[in-house]
């Protein structure tokens, strides 16, 4: 795998593989300017990283919310050119909370497909640690919305008791948060209808995505300064964490 400091590692057929989709597709985004050109190595060999992986997992995404594909130029177009493989993630993270509930039974090619690469034995045991995947005859009843997520999980330098502590950790306070934000709009709105309680979700429920997505990732960057006894003076100029804090968010090679 390779990391945001060292040289883009993939061929395009490596890259497609990863990623899940055809060469063809790749070459396709790229004269669309939904991917930037890989940087040319050795005997002209085109070479992609992981910012190239994360804006077509977005793109992914965003196709499967039902987006056409001149809606996803544009959205696209909006982002910043210098976003790195993190902050894309981001993106992906909020476009896929709005996904609905889908399982679906898959065989295992196309649970490989789906994945992004072809699954080893202990990579489906800890998916299905993970709930994420459920044995089903011959083949796998598929949690789709969080399997490319549960994917990269695989990749980090963690146990797996320690990944599913970590879920555990973030299920109870997000429900308990649900819980809370329930409460007090219930006590907000005493008198209500179901159409009236639908619509003030369909209202509250972007503002609440962003404030926890915003929140939880200023808490998190300010815990891991804390931990390396960061006094806060590494910041980049744009205002970004500085190297120390965002080697330590950074998916490492497992």
């Amino acid at each position: 795998m390779t990391t945001e400091a060292e040289d883009p590692t993939l061929t395009i057929d490596e890259l497609a593989a990863r990623s899940g989709v055809t060469v063809r597709t790749v070459r396709f985004y790229g004269t669309r300017g939904l991917l930037p050109p890989p940087e040319i190595g050795p005997r002209r060999v085109g070479r992609y990283g992981r910012e190239h992986l994360a804006r077509l997992a977005l793109i992914e995404e965003l196709r499967l919310q039902g987006m056409t594909l001149a809606a996803i130029e544009r959205y696209i177009s909006r982002l910043p050119a210098d976003l790195t493989a993190q902050d894309l993630a981001v993106h992906r993270a909020v476009v896929s909370s709005w996904a609905p509930e889908a399982v679906e039974r898959v065989g295992r090619a196309e649970l490989d497909r789906r994945a992004g690469r072809r699954l080893t034995e202990e990579d489906v045991r800890r998916l299905t640690a993970m709930d994420v995947l459920a044995s089903e005859g011959d083949g796998w009843r598929v949690d789709t919305g969080m399997l490319r997520l549960a994917v990269q999980l695989l990749d980090l330098p963690f146990s797996q008791e320690v990944i599913l502590a970590a879920r555990t950790t973030l299920l109870d306070h997000s429900r308990a948060a649900a819980r809370e934000l329930s409460s007090l709009l219930r006590d907000a709105v005493p008198e209500h209808t179901p159409s009236d309680v639908r619509t003030l979700s369909a209202h509250m429920q972007p503002l609440v995505v962003q404030a926890l997505l915003t929140t939880f990732q200023r808490s998190l960057r300010q815990e891991v300064r804390e931990w390396l006894g960061d006094d806060g003076d590494s910041r980049c100029s744009d205002g970004r964490d500085g190297a120390a804090v965002d080697d330590v968010l950074r998916p490492h090679d497992g």
